[in-house]
């Protein structure tokens, strides 16, 4: 899939399966904005994207649960590099307390990353981004079926399905298309810090554990020019994991 001359912002970009989306972007010729809250990380990631395509690749610290961050990640985009046809949301925070534990301020910070971060960079891509862009969110399996001490997880990720569908409506007016997808058990940091999966009390099949580049193919699909007539879906790609549970 082509993305010559396109530009796109991938949140939490500089690890994992932003990373792996924003790869799939460069090599079909996009430029890309890197938005992620650790600058260590982004630096990184710049170094190793840099070059490896004919756009650029620029990066933003970016707390995608504080408005006036993603306002700036937007800014940037469409400054920098003119336009706007592309947003990944795929920044994420997971946290694993008991319901009867876990704080208000916790509640909070997982709902501000996990699906204000995508409710905000939806808003600002609305008011710049021109007809035939695309917004693509990152859920998980978890907001149909999941498992103890992700309550907040859970819940956020199951509202980024319901916001996806309203945006889809109304960016449909306006030419911008909106999807989800929702990996299962991904090979990245987030599954093997996972305590049920330390503990045992949850197990994984090899076979069901997929990896970021798994998840960014998807992305790329959706927010390409072959995913035109996809409008408001919730794509899959877990390995069959969720007809297991």
């Amino acid at each position: 899939m082509r993305f010559d001359n396109r530009v796109a912002i991938v949140t939490g970009g500089a690890s994992g399966i932003g990373l792996a989306a924003a790869r799939r972007f460069i090599d079909g010729g996009a430029s890309v904005v890197l938005a992620d809250i650790s600058e260590r990380h982004l630096a990184a990631a710049v170094e190793e994207l840099r070059g490896k395509g004919p756009g650029e690749v620029l990066s933003i610290r970016c707390d995608v649960s504080l408005e006036n961050d993603v306002e700036d990640a937007v800014a940037l985009a469409c400054d920098r590099l003119g336009r706007l046809d592309v947003v990944v949301n795929s920044a994420g925070l997971m946290m694993f307390t008991p319901i009867e534990r876990t704080t208000a301020g916790e509640w909070q910070r997982v709902l501000g990353v996990d699906l204000m971060g995508a409710v905000f960079f939806t808003k600002h891509a609305f008011r710049r981004m021109q007809g035939g862009g695309a917004i693509v969110n990152v859920s998980s399996i978890h907001a149909i079926q999941t498992s103890p001490l992700a309550a907040s997880y859970a819940a956020a990720k199951a509202a980024l399905l319901s916001f996806t569908r309203t945006a889809a409506i109304e960016g449909g007016p306006k030419g911008i298309r909106v999807n989800a997808v929702l990996p299962g058990a991904i090979d990245t940091p987030m599954l093997w810090e996972n305590p049920n999966i330390k503990s045992g009390a949850e197990t994984l099949d090899p076979a069901d554990v997929g990896k970021a580049e798994d998840v960014a193919a998807a992305i790329a699909f959706l927010a390409s020019d072959d995913a035109r007539f996809m409008q408001g879906a919730s794509v899959l790609v877990d390995g069959g994991r969720l007809s297991k549970l």
